[in-house]
């Protein structure tokens, strides 16, 4: 993890990679995508990673338009096909370091196959699932990952039905680095978002954060500050394992890392071969 010294200041972060043409943003004032953001753009900035070698991909929903306030290409897909896509541009050009930032309903729901099927081909991506807990810009609608008895315009007496948890979705499936980080701790955050960039092979990184609007609101707590108190309570460190304190809450950290083939390295081999080249 980078020392305080070596981070950027968010004056440098903004300089560096946000169009300023594109703001002020359209997301909602607490929404914690601003957050999810600058982490990205720190554990970028700290990976040294050229500008020109990222790609954002993104999806519909909340965080589909992303890529619109930062300097580096990106492309704005169909919802829930933004790994679909981004699998397409690491095959085209392995050399790029390949972003994803999906919404919950954007990753689990529509995009639930193509998220599976990522893992399974262990590509080299970092998808980062930004878990809201709900449809936040069509109206509040109840997701996949919807804690039960939540209170949504699907369900206004509360959601009946199990959420994913998302993490043990993507270890099921065989992605070889999974964490879970919380908009409540951005500079652990940033610290596991690094971790994940710098993985090879595809890395999921979770992130839990506050939607005042649609699911606040619902729940009692409309103002952000409130959900980040409420997702303080409902987190707890990995380092302290899973006893009786974690029963029933989120786990935050490091949750997997684990080297395995890597899928576009084949592919390169294929490639070749048909090329004409091996």
């Amino acid at each position: 993890m980078a020392k305080p010294a070596e981070l950027a200041s968010t004056k440098e972060l903004i300089e560096k990679y946000i169009r300023r043409n594109g703001v002020p943003s359209i997301w909602c004032p607490g929404c914690g995508i601003g957050t999810v953001v600058g982490s990205m753009l720190r554990a970028i900035d700290h990976l040294r990673l050229r500008q020109e070698d990222v790609v954002i991909v993104t999806g519909i929903g909340c965080s589909g338009l992303i890529y619109n306030y930062l300097r580096f290409d990106g492309f704005h897909g169909t919802h829930g096909r933004a790994l679909a896509i981004a699998t397409g541009i690491k095959a085209a050009n392995p050399r790029l370091h390949v972003v994803v930032p999906m919404g919950d309903g954007d990753c689990a729901a529509i995009g639930g196959n193509h998220f599976i099927h990522a893992a399974r081909r262990n590509i080299d991506l970092t998808a980062i699932v930004i878990n809201n807990q709900i449809y936040g810009m069509t109206g509040g609608q109840s997701s996949p990952t919807t804690v039960q008895q939540s209170r949504t315009s699907t369900a206004p007496r509360g959601h009946l039905e199990r959420p994913f948890d998302v993490c043990e979705l993507a270890k099921g499936a065989g992605a070889t680095y999974i964490a879970r980080g919380v908009t409540s701790n951005p500079i652990q955050l940033a610290d596991l978002l690094e971790r994940a960039m710098a993985h090879k092979g595809f890395s999921v990184v979770e992130v839990l954060s506050q939607c005042p609007v649609q699911a606040g609101r619902r729940a009692g707590r409309s103002e952000p500050w409130e959900m980040l108190q409420w997702l303080k309570g409902v987190t707890v460190s990995a380092k302290r394992g899973t006893d009786d304190v974690s029963l029933g809450k989120f786990i935050t950290g490091e949750l997997l890392k684990e080297d395995a083939p890597e899928w576009t390295e084949e592919y390169d081999k294929l490639i070749a071969i048909a090329g004409g080249r091996s």
